[in-house]
């Protein structure tokens, strides 16, 4: 492949990306990432993709939208790895699952549920999704070292949005609900739409991921304690934490050098 040729979905070529990547869903968050860089600059936008790359500790550091949902998710790290990159860290926002959860809580993904379709195109649904330990060390590290309340678990990564939020709506409603039922049993702690897609591409590719999550509304706590909606209304703590766990996980390389 010629690297000084742009991907096709994400406009970018090998010059303009560092190897190491943040991933948040949302185009509108790259740019408040990109703030905690140095001398960061915009790449590229084209569709659900919008890349900035600056600088973090001297190292060359991008960050690149993946879009809502695992297949968008999985041709921007596609792309990305065929430029170079080799470790990435989701920067997302999820529901809970876990009733005891506040929203506002960070939730760092150990590993995900396959309730998605794009990976069993790579792999038969055995195959576990689970995150790099060295990013989740470094993820809880930060957490920890910003005083942000986090945990570490399973989370599910799904397809349909209103799946969940809308079950009875689906005419296979029971089956979504039963499975529902099972991911709470089983101590899972929240839901999402990517991460699941994320870790088995980088599985598969031999590159490192890392999945941080912001829990934005606990719906289980509020039926359990008849309580009003509580949104968190605030992902400063998530964006710091993030860019923190990958500053330490540059340095943690640099010594290994």
């Amino acid at each position: 492949m010629n690297t000084s040729e742009k991907m096709y979905h994400i406009q970018c070529q090998e010059s303009d990306i560092g190897h190491y990547v943040l991933l948040p869903g949302d185009p509108g968050r790259v740019s408040e990432i990109a703030k905690r860089l140095e001398h960061a600059k915009r790449v590229a936008s084209n569709r659900e993709y919008t890349t900035y790359t600056g600088y973090l500790d001297g190292v060359k550091v991008s960050v690149t939208s993946t879009g809502i949902g695992g297949p968008s998710a999985a041709i921007a790290l596609e792309e990305l790895i065929k430029l170079g990159a080799h470790t990435f860290i989701r920067v997302g926002t999820c529901g809970g699952i876990d009733c005891s959860l506040e929203p506002g809580s960070l939730i760092i993904a150990t590993g995900a549920i396959r309730k998605e379709g794009t990976t069993s195109e790579y792999i038969p649904i055995e195959f576990p999704a689970v995150g790099n330990f060295e990013l989740l060390t470094a993820l809880n590290n930060a957490a920890h070292k910003l005083s942000h309340q986090s945990y570490l678990g399973i989370v599910e990564s799904k397809d349909s949005f209103y799946g969940q939020h809308e079950p009875d709506q689906m005419p296979n409603a029971a089956i979504l609900k039963q499975k529902w039922e099972a991911w709470k049993a089983g101590g899972a702690l929240a839901s999402e739409m990517e991460t699941s897609a994320l870790y088995i591409i980088s599985a598969i590719r031999r590159v490192r991921c890392g999945s941080i999550l912001l829990l934005i509304r606990n719906r289980e706590k509020e039926n359990l304690e008849n309580t009003p909606p509580t949104m968190c209304d605030t992902n400063a703590h998530l964006l710091d934490t993030a860019v923190e766990g990958m500053r330490q996980i540059i340095r943690i390389d640099k010594e290994a050098q």
